[in-house]
């Protein structure tokens, strides 16, 4: 299955799934009362509500390129991972005001019955499946929107098991674990939203790809039997994706058609990294002594 209908398939499922998940969470909040059950009920109403916007947002970026994007639409993807992380922070902004008022204010209310326990216990169990289908796709399709939704849905596992203890709690007798895990549940979705933002903004910033992976770069191009070298080299993200340059250093009396073959090769080899996009290779004759002494390919090729 393609990289598009991969990003909107598993868009329309979370949006399914969080939809769902709303209505029986605040379903059984409007019956027992539980805030736990309510905070979790605004946690997946945001899900939906940035749900909507992944699935637009994966619409946009699968869009194929044309006059204007030229490189595809990509780029969009970690702006909609941003809103994702805004949508997050303020779930849990209002759920951490409304857990710390019934706090101050005494206004605790107990939950009763078996409903609040099978939904939370429901709702872990699903956002649980989302977490591994959505990193698994997100993974494949290098798609950091689908990792944060992925990294969202993680946490939701948590804050249900929270909440969850809330009500039991509450239950038993014990109504202030209700409001103390609400506030639990908070603290789980603002790190969440921390941790989105923090994976995207390399992406935004066209911060360097893992060391790695610059390392295998590299390595591919100094694979070829005819490169003798390479400096200059670098690889930034653009988009969720890489875009590389280098230069390698050849023998000067190869013809023009030779190097460019060299050239063509090295491209070709850094392509086959499902990470990376463009390539730009120079080629230098050795012999013009153009050769630049250059550390971190020394390092990362482990020449020192």
């Amino acid at each position: 299955m393609s990289r598009r209908a991969t990003l909107r398939r598993v868009g329309l499922l979370v949006l399914g799934v969080n939809l769902a998940l709303v209505v029986l969470k605040g379903g059984v909040w409007l019956t027992t009362g539980s805030l736990a059950v309510q905070s979790e009920a605004v946690n997946s109403a945001a899900d939906t509500a940035y749900s909507l916007v992944i699935v637009a947002g994966l619409y946009l970026t699968t869009q194929p390129p044309d006059f204007e994007h030229p490189h595809g639409h990509e780029r969009i993807e970690p702006f909609v991972s941003l809103f994702v992380a805004a949508g997050i922070f303020a779930a849990g902004g209002v759920v951490l005001w409304q857990a710390g008022r019934a706090l101050l204010t005494g206004n605790v209310a107990v939950t009763q019955g078996p409903v609040a326990v099978g939904v939370l216990a429901l709702s872990g169990a699903a956002k649980y499946g989302l977490y591994r289908y959505c990193l698994a796709a997100g993974r494949d399709s290098n798609s950091p929107a689908l990792v944060a939704t992925a990294k969202d849905n993680r946490n939701d596992i948590l804050t249900a098991g929270a909440a969850l203890v809330g009500v039991l709690g509450a239950t038993a007798g014990y109504p202030l674990a209700d409001p103390l895990a609400a506030i639990v549940v908070a603290v789980g979705i603002l790190y969440t939203g921390v941790e989105v933002v923090r994976d995207n903004v390399a992406y935004l910033v066209g911060a360097a790809p893992p060391e790695d992976l610059r390392r295998e770069i590299l390595e591919r191009a100094l694979d070829h039997p005819q490169v003798q070298g390479a400096h200059d080299v670098i690889a930034h993200y653009v988009g969720p994706e890489i875009d590389v340059s280098l230069h390698i250093e050849v023998e000067g009396d190869l013809t023009l058609t030779e190097a460019h073959d060299i050239e063509t090769a090295v491209i070709k080899s850094v392509q086959e990294l499902p990470e990376v996009d463009d390539v730009f290779v120079h080629v230098d004759p050795k012999e013009l002594g153009e050769w630049k002494d250059d550390d971190e390919v020394e390092r990362l090729a482990d020449l020192e």
